[in-house]
């Protein structure tokens, strides 16, 4: 471990750490550009020149590993004179657009002119011109502000895994542009505005529409997949005007999907925003006041017998609503209650088999990895980034059992269905052989009746590999609803022998089943799928499959307009913030479910979030743990069956479009349109 001086002050860092790192660990500010500390090191922006003694010139400190006795100063008159020239000669070309640039308020180049520029330019020539390449329906270019500093291009092979831009020419002819006119076909797209240090690329959906210092700033959860990435929801009046991602090292580093980024502008589309009841003469809905809502929905349940009442609950739901409803339902004696309405079938017994035991960040410590029934680029982005990583940093060996896809990482195909995990396939040796195995099964191995059978298998499957260790326990179920594990959690599945979501359906269509209560159920066609003379109830916030069916509909809040706690894929529990109100006569769910349980005389014993977390916790003391991953305890589960020898199918079809946000979004549609029909008609076309 070398001991260096800089700026006179001793420090002793790692091999191989560079100046610029054990520079800011002392707090002194490095200039850069082209350096991202999760990106591969270029060192061609030279901004970042620091004073060595010894050295016969500045050096980029950014590509300069530290050394035994190295003297380093960082603010010197030759430092000073070189970052001057650097920053004069990169603002040669650059144009006067901070008046109209999105980036402005925010540009790393305005602020490191400020900071470390030249006080004038002697540059009196022509600025240089650069065509716009068209990246897509979400990046918007201005390819003349470009300081070719490289940031995007290292993104999208590294961590993106896809190479559709790069630079060509060299010296007054450089750029960096698509090889071919195309859009950039990644679910991680959008990180390259996060990533550009100029306003060369910026947000095309956000463009124009507001400034950084005219935005009220509220820290939040995303639930647009499983994963829970940490969000900033940006929001001016009672608008969302952009979400921006989080720093937290152990769920999403500082990246976001593009669904959780740019679906927001659903937000604002067919909105519930006032109670509505079917009128029993015209069939169609009609407003009505919360007193009549709530009266009618309460008259309904009270007065149907438990048994043919059936509860489920969304994928885009806070877990204390769920809560409010479990216990609401359980006073009124229903049993029939479902998380499920994905239409998977598991054993929900014990913990360790629907969650990541492995965790999302410890997935860089594996060194094999066996998919099962996942598509992970769709399903979850940011772990697919994460499997990306770790097969870049250690070239890990990765197995697939189901559909193939293009996972921006090489694989080693099985098979396509459950019957690959008995056939003894070569690779399985590696995963026994491996010190950190890991299994990732998808939601696409539960799509199916026999779904319980198949998790038994691969218990069974997983104990003979021994993928769980001393200190390792490497079997994960990748979730894809925001509000799964949440609801697993508190036992929102059914109670005794009550019915789970085949059971409620199948009851419906026998007309067996005269109530059912819809909470943000949206994952089906609700319309087609229950019978004809069952009474819907829906709560929910957009008017999509669920509205639809509902014979009462009851308006709740978005993810963005209430407060909540959400479970993860790995069992780690976060809490989401209230960034604008809902519109209209819309209420949080859980206020809803309080005010229909004193409707129906069954009133629920807490009349404040603060009350019903603290019921919450009381019976699952984990919910007390914010921002912590409680481990699970290896135990067996599934449930022993015939298996049937069929392939394997992911549950999504379009990664831009899952929920009744993401379905209403003009961005979604814009992408739906440029990646998902464009890819099938050039499929078709091959064929």
């Amino acid at each position: 471990m070398p001991k260096l001086k800089i700026n006179n002050t001793e420090i002793e860092v790692s091999a191989g750490t560079s100046i610029l790192q054990a520079a800011e660990m002392l707090g002194y500010e490095v200039p850069r550009f082209c350096y991202h500390d999760k990106l591969s090191v270029p060192a061609n922006c030279r901004m970042c020149l620091v004073e060595v003694k010894g050295a016969p010139k500045p050096v980029a400190s950014c590509a300069m590993a530290c050394g035994e006795n190295m003297e380093v100063v960082t603010e010197s008159p030759l430092v000073t004179k070189a970052r001057h020239g650097v920053m004069e000669m990169m603002l040669i070309n650059h144009p006067l657009d901070c008046p109209i640039c999105d980036q402005g308020g925010e540009c790393d180049l305005q602020d490191q002119a400020f900071g470390f520029g030249f006080d004038r330019s002697r540059y009196t020539e022509d600025k240089r011109s650069k065509v716009d390449p068209d990246m897509g329906p979400l990046i918007k270019t201005v390819m003349t502000r470009c300081i070719q500093c490289t940031r995007c291009v290292r993104f999208s092979e590294e961590i993106a895994g896809v190479s559709d831009i790069g630079m060509m020419n060299r010296g007054e002819d450089a750029e960096i542009t698509t090889f071919v006119q195309k859009a950039i076909h990644s679910e991680l797209s959008g990180n390259l505005v996060d990533v550009c240090p100029v306003g060369a690329l910026t947000s095309k959906p956000y463009a124009f529409t507001a400034r950084p210092w005219e935005l009220r700033k509220t820290e939040s959860i995303d639930v647009h997949d499983a994963v829970g990435t940490n969000i900033r929801i940006d929001s001016r009046g009672n608008e969302v005007m952009r979400v921006l991602p989080r720093l937290n090292e152990d769920v999403n580093e500082e990246w976001m999907a593009d669904k959780s980024r740019y679906a927001i502008d659903g937000l604002k589309r067919a909105r519930l925003d006032r109670p509505y009841i079917r009128d029993e003469v015209s069939g169609e809905l009609r407003v009505a006041s919360w007193d009549d809502a709530l009266s009618k929905a309460a008259e309904k349940l009270v007065g149907t017998s438990a048994d043919r009442v059936a509860a489920m609950v969304g994928s885009l739901c806070d877990t204390e609503s769920m809560m409010a409803l479990k216990d609401f339902m359980a006073s009124l004696g229903v049993k029939n209650l479902d998380c499920r309405t994905d239409g998977t079938l598991f054993d929900v017994s014990q913990r360790c088999g629907y969650v990541m035991n492995t965790g999302i960040a410890g997935l860089e410590r594996a060194d094999a990895i066996l998919l099962v029934g996942s598509n992970p680029r769709w399903e979850a982005p940011l772990v697919n980034a994460r499997i990306r990583k770790a097969w870049l940093a250690n070239r890990v060996k990765i197995g697939l059992i189901g559909e193939q896809n293009d996972l921006t990482y090489p694989y080693t195909y099985i098979g396509s269905g459950p019957e690959s995990l008995a056939e003894g396939h070569s690779f399985f040796d590696v995963l026994k052989a491996a010190k950190n195995p890991v299994i990732i099964v998808g939601q696409g191995a539960f799509l199916r009746p026999d779904g319980e059978a198949i998790h038994a298998a691969l218990y069974e499957f997983a104990t003979q590999i021994g993928v769980v260790k001393d200190g390792w326990n490497g079997f994960n179920v990748l979730q894809t609803a925001a509000s799964r594990v949440g609801a697993l959690d508190i036992g929102f599945v059914p109670q005794g022998k009550g019915l789970n979501a085949y059971g409620i359906l199948l009851a419906s269509q026998k007309n067996e089943l005269d109530v059912a209560y819809l909470l943000g159920v949206d994952e089906f066609n609700v319309e087609a799928s229950l019978g004809k003379n069952t009474f819907v109830i829906y709560q929910g916030h957009h008017g999509d499959q669920g509205a639809v069916r509902a014979d009462i509909v009851l308006p709740g809040a978005a993810y963005t307009e209430k407060d909540g706690l959400y479970v993860n894929t790995e069992g780690r529990v976060q809490i989401g913030k209230k960034a604008v109100s809902a519109p209209g006569e819309a209420r949080e769910d859980w206020k809803i479910i309080r005010a229909l349980s004193e409707k129906a005389g069954k009133t629920l014993p807490y009349d404040s979030l603060h009350q019903l977390r603290a019921r919450l916790v009381r019976d699952y003391d984990h919910f007390g743990k914010i921002g912590s991953v409680i481990l699970s305890e290896w135990a067996a589960f599934g449930v022993a069956g015939d298996i049937r020898k069929h392939p394997f199918h992911s549950p999504i079809d379009n990664y831009y479009m899952t929920n009744a946000i993401s379905r209403l979004s003009p961005t979604m549609a814009k992408c739906t349109y440029e990646f998902i029909k464009e890819a099938a008609v050039i499929a078709e076309a091959a064929e």
